[in-house]
Formats: structure tokens, sequence, C-alpha cells
């Protein structure tokens, strides 16, 4: 099943940056059919361009293409290079899709971004909003929704996919890229972040636990985030009356990835398991609502030492939302406090809860909604 994706497609040169399995090559050969494609995973195609990246330029000017789409481009950043002379060659007759599963190459050999010649666009995994009738929330915590795995209907299949999908990261974007010395103690580390996704890192215990030293515990932080496989979500200082933590969350970027990595695919649910990857979940279609719909919001999460808490502040200059998320079907007046609190310091501007109940609530000032409302709110612009 082919999915009708929220991002907008571009008319002029772009980057399109997001993880392996997301479905960027299917979106981009449905929007741009007439493109020349460029695919650096191809060996052959790879070692053609590393040995002589000017046979770019001549594919290109023997067909003279109206769009280019080059594919995991951070495989080979010199041809960035061939790619800014034909755009100033051509004035933008020519148009390029660029397209990476990670940034850290790029970086590393301070590849030449385009100077402003390009934007920047950013590939998510399947939101509810583009899963429409197939969205089923279960299902979504339990395996996620890259779109192999949504289109597997056998629940073993998945497995098998999610299963082989970070057997296969670990090779291709970790082993041959070189990003790690020792990719034994780096599989170690991701089980273990992996269990510790959507809390508060500590970065001194998840070095005592995975027996690795906390500047490489950090390092392999970095190298999740360059790779796009999840990133940090900071700690937001308010100043409120309450003293507050400065330490970040770490989010995997799809919740069945998260339990291949923590081995509990083949295991049930348990409801704090659930509760994680809810908020997982949540946090996954904030970001894609966000940069699909050109929002602009940044967002962090709230806490105090004693575990008063708001699990995101998305903000957009002095207009500051707080959202508390529970993966229950029974909205509780405690789970509004963290909320309540920062209402009544006036340090947000609107306070919002999801739940998995079937009805909207009014409580101390705070909207609760069920999820499906919630979602539809979000994706039509009404949330953000």
């Amino acid at each position: 099943m082919i999915f009708k994706r929220e991002l907008k497609a571009p008319d002029k040169t772009f980057f399109l940056f997001g993880p392996r399995g997301t479905g960027k090559s299917t979106w981009l050969e449905e929007n741009y059919p007439e493109a020349l494609y460029v695919d650096l995973l191809q060996n052959k195609t790879y070692l053609e361009l590393l040995r002589n990246p000017e046979i770019l330029t001549q594919m290109i000017e023997g067909i003279n293409p109206e769009w280019v789409i080059i594919d995991e481009i951070q495989r080979l950043p010199i041809l960035l290079n061939e790619v800014h002379a034909l755009i100033f060659k051509y004035k933008d007759k020519i148009k390029f899709a660029l397209t990476g599963s990670s940034a850290r190459k790029l970086k590393r050999h301070e590849a030449n971004m385009l100077a402003g010649r390009a934007v920047t666009r950013h590939f998510y995994p399947l939101t509810s909003y583009e899963l429409e009738k197939d969205f089923n929330i279960e299902k979504v915590l339990k395996y996620g929704t890259l779109p192999i795995s949504v289109n597997n209907e056998k629940i073993e299949d998945k497995i098998d996919f999610l299963e082989s999908y970070i057997e296969t990261y670990l090779r291709e974007e970790i082993q041959q890229e070189a990003l790690v010395r020792n990719l034994l103690s780096f599989n170690r580390f991701l089980s273990v972040s992996a269990i510790m996704n959507a809390q508060q890192l500590n970065l001194s215990n998840l070095a005592r636990e995975t027996g690795i030293s906390r500047s490489t515990v950090q390092g392999y932080f970095s190298i999740l985030e360059d790779t796009l496989i999840g990133d940090l979500l900071p700690a937001f200082q308010l100043r409120a009356k309450v003293k507050e933590v400065a330490a970040a969350k770490f989010y995997f970027f799809d919740p069945g990835v998260v339990r291949a990595l923590s081995g509990q695919l083949r295991s049930p649910m348990s409801s704090e398991e659930k509760g994680f990857l809810f908020e997982t979940f949540i946090y996954g279609e904030l970001k894609a609502a966000n940069h699909y719909l050109s929002l602009g919001r940044e967002f962090y999460y709230w806490r105090t030492p004693s575990g008063n808490e708001v699990d995101f502040i998305c903000k957009k200059g002095n207009d500051i939302i707080g959202i508390e998320v529970k993966s229950t079907t029974t909205w509780k007046d405690s789970y509004g406090q963290g909320l309540s609190t920062l209402l009544e310091e006036k340090k947000i501007s609107n306070g919002i809860g999801v739940y998995l109940g079937d009805k909207k609530l009014k409580m101390n000032n705070i909207t609760i909604y069920p999820l499906a409302d919630f979602l539809v709110e979000l994706h039509n612009s009404k949330i953000l």
C-alpha cells in the first residue's frame, strides 16, 4: 500500500533528511517521476562516482533533466561540489533532490551545503494523518510506523522486518562509515539506551550499566542524533518557583525500532513500557506536524526534582504550550499537576492533556483530548 504523505514537494533544490526506511525514495519517485535517479547505495554507481565525480555532470548534461535525485548523498559528499557548479551554471534550470539518512559524514567532511541555494526538509515515519483508516494505536506502539512494517499484515513479518532493520542499521550506518571502533560496545549501548527511551538521561548510570566510559556514551548519543535514529529533548528552564532539572531526555524515532533494540518485540507490552512508547509516538507526531505544516515550534520538557513534570513544552516566541500524555483510558486530576503549576504561574499560555479515553474534558483550565481528537486537531494546525 502506498500512503499519501504530508510533506509538500518543493519546487527548488532541496536536501531531504530522514532515517532509512521512512519512504523517502518512494515519495521522491511519486513526486518527481521524470527525474534522473542516482542511487549511491548501488555499489557500481557509488564506485564510478567515487573514482570520478565529474561523471555526474556528464550524466546530467547528456539528457538535461529538470530534476536530479541523488539518494544517500552522505555516502559521497564530494558530489555536492559538482551539484553546486551545475546549479550555478544552469541558473536553477536543473534542480536537485538530495536525500540523506545521516548528517554525520556531511558534518565531518565539512561538505558543501550549497551556500543557501537549497532548502532543507525532513521525513518521518508514517503519521496518524497519513495512515488514515489504517491507524491503530496498539499496533503503532508495538511495531511502529515505518511503511514496510505497516504494510506487513502478519505480526511475524513485522517482527522479522524490524529485527533485520536494526541489524542493517548497525552494519550499514555504523560499521561501513566506521563511526565507532567497537561495534559490540555500541550494540550494548543501543540495547540499554532503548530501555531508557523517553526517560531523563543519567550518563553516569548508563556508562556504569554498559561498561563504557561516560564520554564514549555521550559520543554515542551524538551518533544516534546525527544518523537520525533519535534526538535529545532538552529540559526547559521556565524559572518557576520550584527547582528545575537540567538533564535532557532521549527519544528514538519510532516505537517499533525501540522495541526491536530493547529486545521486547516478542514480549507482551507492559503498562510501563506502553507509557514510554505512547510518549515516543506523540513526540513523533508533534515533530512531524510541526515540520510538515511549517509551524515553527521548539520542543522541550519540564520537570522538578520532586517529580512534577510536563511531558512536552512547545514554544514559539512568547507562546508556550504544555502537553501532558497518559496511556490510560481515564484521566485523573493528579495527571495535570505540572500543567496546573505552570498555568498558575503564567509560565505557559495553554495546558493540554492527551489520553486513551473517549471523552473530551476540561479540568483546572486544562483541555484533555481523547487521542483521536488530539491527532485530528494537531494535523489541522489547531494545537500548535
